[in-house]
């Protein structure tokens, strides 16, 4: 039954699920608004939990922080598509073929080149189904990548540090983004209309 939760509604957490059920239960409201009560969670977003465990310990800090290696090197539709992309393995030992080839984590990303076997990271960034979020957009107005997803280049390991939920959105969207244009300062609002952003 958790494992059902988390795959229909990912940002509510087993504990938050098992609250909402005995409160649900106590006070005799049945099922159905059990099942609402979740289904509004889920979309409010909001749970920020720690970094999840990973297939192989990725150290952001080596690489975005120590090798200053830009986040659009390794994460390339982020300039041009809906998803940033995670980097596959024939990107990664572009590097790893000869770079820490001695350390264990490194010898697991090339146990998955020579097998032809793709890692599957686990997802730390996740935003309800009806969302229909573009990170191009976003990157192409100027919005640097910590402001959604923190100072990466110092975390050992990524972990969601907003909530990322529609009120964080709209806020940003609210505020807008300062640019230049012909030598002077102006800020660019994004949409606030329903269909910028949900399906």
């Amino acid at each position: 039954m958790a494992d059902l939760l988390r795959a229909l509604l990912p940002r509510v957490t087993l504990k938050q699920a098992l609250i909402v059920g005995g409160a649900g239960g106590v006070l005799g409201g049945g099922a159905l608004s059990v099942v609402v009560v979740l289904i509004v969670l889920g979309a409010m977003g909001g749970t920020v939990t720690g970094p999840p465990d990973q297939p192989i310990a990725f150290d952001h800090s080596v690489h975005a922080g120590d090798a200053a290696i830009a986040c659009e090197f390794c994460h390339r539709g982020v300039t041009t598509q809906a998803s940033a992309t995670v980097p596959a393995v024939e990107q990664c030992m572009f590097c790893h073929a000869v770079v820490a080839t001695d350390r264990p984590e490194i010898q697991l990303l090339q146990a998955h080149w020579e097998t032809n076997t793709p890692v599957n990271w686990t997802r730390v960034h996740r935003l309800p189904d009806h969302v229909d979020f573009t990170h191009a957009p976003h990157i192409q107005i100027g919005i640097e990548c910590s402001t959604c997803h923190g100072d990466v280049a110092s975390m050992e390991q990524v972990e969601q540090v907003r909530s990322l939920n529609m009120g964080d959105c709209q806020n940003c969207h609210r505020q807008g983004v300062e640019r230049t244009v012909d030598g002077r300062i102006e800020t660019v609002a994004g949409p606030l209309d329903c269909a910028a952003c949900h399906k």
